[in-house]
């Protein structure tokens, strides 16, 4: 979703040679090969968007393979990107890296200041690393190579592209796929986890990814003045949030859906408020334009036209 993202706006700036693998031509998680893809295509410029991803359930499930799978991502592309003379590479993390009682909204400096959310805690640490991978290239060799490693963090993500798994996806993705099945089926009601209370803020894919294109671009003095060598990392936030429960409502309007909305509280809530503060990038000149409601009914199209009709 994210990496689609980008390339569409690169493509609108003006970018020509776009150069992409497919996880079936290129696995990330195999070292030599992602050296001798860097050392083939000579990079100018690195997005680094690729991770394993999934919500609560998900990160339960599988802790292992998060953690694994997310280090090994980012160890094995910034040493191949550097090894290959990659002077600009921008890593794509998560507000999750944020300690789960952190005052709201949430700046770059409380990194590392509390504890983590249970739930994603693996996942989180392997994004906390690839932000401090970056910064340590930049203090060891942004003089003598003139490496610029930056990272943006942003908040949670929806948009065209996304996965739609029944039980691995994450919330948005998730409720249009449940609420969708269940008014082709008339059933009467919904279940989602927790209590709904929890408050979350999303942002629209498009809205990243000319995100991403600022913070690349913007020149090192002025992108240096609000940041540090030890706190380099953006946030990407649409400046406000929703409770799930009031998000589920707006979901099941635009879908459609009749019927009833059961909230199972024996499940986790996750973090119960992440908003975060991005008025560093505000401060570069960039806002979000898509709307929640609008951002929601282009995704429920979407999904209706490029997921759910193609696989019925």
């Amino acid at each position: 979703m994210v990496g689609s993202a980008i390339i569409r706006q690169l493509k609108e700036n003006g970018y020509k040679r776009i150069i992409t693998r497919s996880h079936s031509d290129l696995n990330l998680l195999e070292q030599d090969k992602v050296r001798q893809f860097f050392l083939e295509e000579k990079f100018d410029m690195v997005f680094l968007a690729a991770a394993r991803v999934g919500g609560i359930k998900a990160n339960n499930d599988y802790p292992a393979d998060f953690i694994f799978e997310n280090l090994s991502i980012q160890l094995n592309v910034i040493d191949a990107a550097f090894l290959s003379g990659v002077k600009k590479l921008l890593f794509l993390g998560s507000s999750c890296i944020y300690p789960k009682n952190a005052p709201q909204p949430i700046s770059e400096e409380m990194l590392l200041s509390g504890s983590l959310e249970e739930t994603n805690e693996p996942y989180a640490i392997a994004k906390i690393s690839g932000i401090k991978l970056c910064e340590s290239y930049n203090r060891q060799y942004g003089k003598s190579h003139g490496v610029d490693y930056r990272s943006v963090m942003p908040t949670n993500l929806y948009g065209p592209g996304d996965s739609y798994h029944p039980e691995n996806s994450h919330v948005i993705p998730g409720l249009i796929r449940r609420f969708h099945e269940a008014k082709l089926n008339n059933d009467s009601s919904v279940e989602i986890w927790g209590t709904g209370k929890p408050y979350r803020e999303f942002l629209h894919v498009d809205d990243l990814a000319k995100a991403c294109l600022k913070i690349i671009n913007t020149n090192s003095e002025i992108f240096y003045k609000d940041v540090s060598l030890m706190c380099s990392h953006i946030n990407v936030g649409y400046g406000k949030d929703i409770t799930i429960g009031n998000l589920a409502e707006l979901l099941k309007d635009i879908v459609g859906f009749k019927g009833e909305i059961v909230f199972d509280s024996s499940k986790p809530d996750g973090t119960y408020r992440k908003l975060l503060n991005s008025q560093k990038l505000i401060n570069l000149g960039w806002r979000p334009l898509i709307s929640l409601e609008s951002g929601l009914s282009q995704t429920y199209d979407d999904f209706v036209e490029n997921v759910y009709k193609k696989n019925t």
